[in-house]
């Protein structure tokens, strides 16, 4: 198929083995350029590539010897040759832990792991997309790094600017966690709150880039998000490789957008096709929280489309009343045998302290939406306990104290002796 070239765009650009933006729905190519939309179907436009081949041993040494951070699968993402040596916050491999604790109190014994992308430079798994973007917009030369953001990706945004030298000014809802409304301001750049949903924001935003307000403003996740979005495979290739280069037999993964859920997918199916991993059946199962669960109703439903919603839930980073890849999430969960379910926000409060007092991990909501719906998946017969399953925490609990502090605190209060240590009956 014949790829077009756009007049309107920068100019031709090189970001690695990225050759072209192909439409997921028409499958129509176009020149890399800061686009998201197909011009003859309006479907939503990815990264296409040209991949290493040859022996796949070769590549998984290449990818071993590389820096401990995502520039180490640099030939499988949209980034120049030389990532590496410009300023960038460098996110990426962070541990994958084995969870045996969280596994005996659920019953799982096929073995558990969390990847705690918390270790992350601003503390969750959106440096690693903003990282791709980031570089996408150093090759289309825009001046303004801007995003839609539910609050993580504010921050990643402000810190990767401050890091590249660039001008950042990104879009909130006005009612987010005081935590994440301070780590997206303390990088000095602009930050600006809407009045309405996250949904309310993200379509002011889409009307900024057509507007000359927007000239020279690179959006992360609008008009640079086929590069941003390819920045959540990294995390398949991590689990992979973490795991001793193969797949996991069940992940669970939370669905704010989709995205991240649809590129884990597709970057699983990228190592298989480059013979990094055994070819074997996985299953992927999406996470939502109850006030904002418009995929997990489509998938019980039956259904191919998902119908927005208005969010109303205190996992806020989760919070998309219509996700853009909820069609593809749901494709993608029936394809592998998975499923989409959804809890409570006492079971998100419940699910993070569980992890915590079991596996010393500390999550935000969505990290408590994921392992909410691990043990919902379990009890009701959805996931075979028998089998190894990997679950994600993409954020740090530090940014949504406010969901926990009610019903967290110190076990007692006791005047400085011992003796009143004794009578609260703490000694053991």
């Amino acid at each position: 198929m014949a790829v077009h070239t756009l007049a309107s765009t920068t100019g031709s650009v090189s970001l690695g083995p990225a050759t072209a933006l192909s439409c997921r729905e028409c499958g129509e190519r176009f020149d890399l350029a800061p686009i998201f939309a197909c011009q003859s179907c309006f479907g939503p436009l990815e990264a296409a590539y040209d991949l290493p081949t040859g022996d796949p041993e070769a590549l998984r040494a290449r990818i071993e010897a590389g820096p401990n951070n995502i520039w180490r699968y640099a030939p499988l993402l949209p980034v120049p040759e030389d990532v590496a040596t410009k300023p960038n916050l460098n996110p990426g491999f962070t541990k994958l832990v084995k969870a045996d604790n969280l596994a005996r109190e659920l019953g799982v014994t096929g073995g558990l792991h969390v990847k705690d992308d918390s270790g992350n430079p601003t503390h969750s798994f959106k440096d690693r997309v903003v990282a791709i973007a980031l570089e996408a917009a150093r090759a289309f030369g825009f001046t303004t790094l801007s995003c839609s953001s539910t609050g993580n990706l504010a921050g990643a945004v402000g810190a990767a600017a401050a890091r590249a030298g660039l001008r950042s000014c990104v879009f909130i809802p006005h009612d987010l966690e005081a935590g994440k409304v301070v780590m997206a301001a303390v990088y000095g750049g602009e930050l600006v709150g809407i009045e309405g949903t996250y949904d309310d924001v993200n379509r002011f935003c889409s009307e900024l880039i057509g507007d000359p307000l927007g000239e020279g403003w690179g959006f992360v996740n609008v008009n640079l998000r086929p590069y941003y979005a390819e920045g959540s495979k990294t995390l398949a290739y991590e689990i992979c490789e973490q795991l001793g280069w193969r797949l996991p037999d069940n992940l669970v993964i939370p669905i704010a957008s989709g995205s991240q859920l649809t590129k884990i997918d597709k970057g699983l199916k990228e190592l298989v096709g480059l013979g990094l991993v055994e070819d074997r059946p996985y299953k992927i199962f999406g996470a939502q929280a109850e006030g904002c669960s418009p995929v997990s109703r489509a998938f019980k439903d039956g259904h191919d489309v998902v119908r927005p919603v208005k969010p109303s839930t205190i996992a806020k980073s989760l919070a998309i009343g219509n996700p853009a890849d909820g069609p593809y999430v749901l494709d993608i969960c029936r394809r592998t045998g998975g499923a989409v379910e959804d809890v409570t926000d006492e079971q998100v409060v419940d699910a993070i302290k569980l992890l915590a007092r079991t596996e010393g991990i500390f999550a935000e909501t969505a990290g408590g939406v994921t392992v909410g719906v691990l043990r919902k998946l379990i009890e009701t017969g959805q996931l075979d306990p028998a089998a190894e399953t990997v679950v994600l925490n993409t954020g740090d609990g530090l940014k949504t104290l406010d969901a926990v502090a009610p019903t967290t605190g110190p076990t007692a209060t006791i005047r400085p002796s011992l003796d009143a240590f004794r009578q609260a009956g703490l000694a053991g």
